[in-house]
């Protein structure tokens, strides 16, 4: 299969363009590297695919991107990710998350390629009124972000009304694993992971009884390439259906660290979302998906790709 994904440099998309590959892929990436590495696609370029710099805001120069590979498939994760960004800049976050998207649908409009779209669960949720949450829950985001990713999926489902768009947005749990980075603003298991690893402790937020649904990277890239094959429409959340608290990551973690490992309380951070899981139901039903990795085996293999 021809396929192309943009974002493809950063943690999630660096992974799928493996995936990709191992499967026989051809394989285009498009990336603007300002928050991707281009090292996280060192070995997936030697394996012969492709890295185009590029800014998925710049509609004409994605579509001739998309008319030149003519992919099958796109893959769309080039996505404005920070929270507090967001909240600071709600314009910026829009005119990436959402123009940018609209600019991916046009590209697969003009070369009948499926559209797999990299959404968010718990951010477009907020509080969790039923746990886990079905793809039916009420939507009440408390950020522009989560307001720009919903936004988002409007418009893939749009594009299918209108165009006939193949496009299906995959709603992620708290994602985590190898090439997430310790040193950003999201992913308190990377975050984790690179201060014990630095000797140092680690920083809870409140009380540390916050609940996530954490989901390994692995499983992420297989929901993926489920759905790239599949025709199911609309979003379909990926995550474990398990809540899992702050408390828990650092107890999990501790026995890997030379010595004490404890949570240092700081005050909690205003708008965050107490308790989140993910009902996965309709990924098990449309796509034959379930995640298999458990929190324990993820921890461990995401603590050595960081040795």
């Amino acid at each position: 299969m021809r396929t192309l994904v943009t974002g493809g440099s950063g943690f999630i998309g660096s992974n799928i363009v493996d995936g990709l590959l191992a499967r026989g892929d051809e394989v285009t990436v498009i990336d603007d590297l300002s928050t991707g590495r281009r090292e996280n696609l060192d070995g997936a370029l030697a394996a012969g695919a492709e890295l185009v710099e590029g800014d998925i805001r710049d509609q004409a120069a994605l579509v001739a991107l998309a008319e030149r590979v003519r992919p099958e498939a796109i893959f769309h994760l080039a996505a404005q990710i920070d929270v507090r960004r967001s909240a600071a800049d709600p314009a910026l976050d829009a005119q990436i998350n959402v123009v940018g998207t609209i600019n991916v649908l046009e590209a697969a409009r003009q070369v009948g390629a499926r559209v797999v779209n990299s959404s968010t669960g718990g951010a477009i949720y907020g509080e969790g009124r039923t746990i886990p949450a079905p793809e039916d829950h009420p939507v009440a985001p408390e950020a522009p972000y989560g307001q720009s990713k919903f936004a988002a999926e409007g418009y893939c489902e749009l594009f299918a009304r209108l165009h006939g768009v193949s496009a299906v947005s995959l709603r992620y749990g708290n994602v985590y694993g190898p090439r997430q980075d310790p040193l950003g603003e999201a992913g308190v298991i990377a975050i984790f992971c690179g201060k014990l690893l630095e000797g140092e402790q680690p920083t809870v937020f409140g009380d540390g009884l916050q609940t996530r649904d954490y989901v390994y990277v692995g499983d992420v890239v297989a929901a993926n390439l489920a759905a790239a094959g599949a025709t199911v429409t609309g979003p379909v959340n990926v995550g474990t259906g398990v809540q899992s608290t702050v408390i828990d990551l650092i107890e999990a973690l501790a026995p890997q660290a030379d010595g004490p490992f404890e949570a240092q309380f700081a005050p909690e951070r205003p708008g965050e979302v107490r308790h989140i899981a993910l009902d996965a139901t309709r990924a098990g039903a449309e796509l034959g998906w379930r995640a298999q990795t458990g929190l324990a085996e993820g921890l461990a293999t995401t603590l050595d790709s960081l040795r």
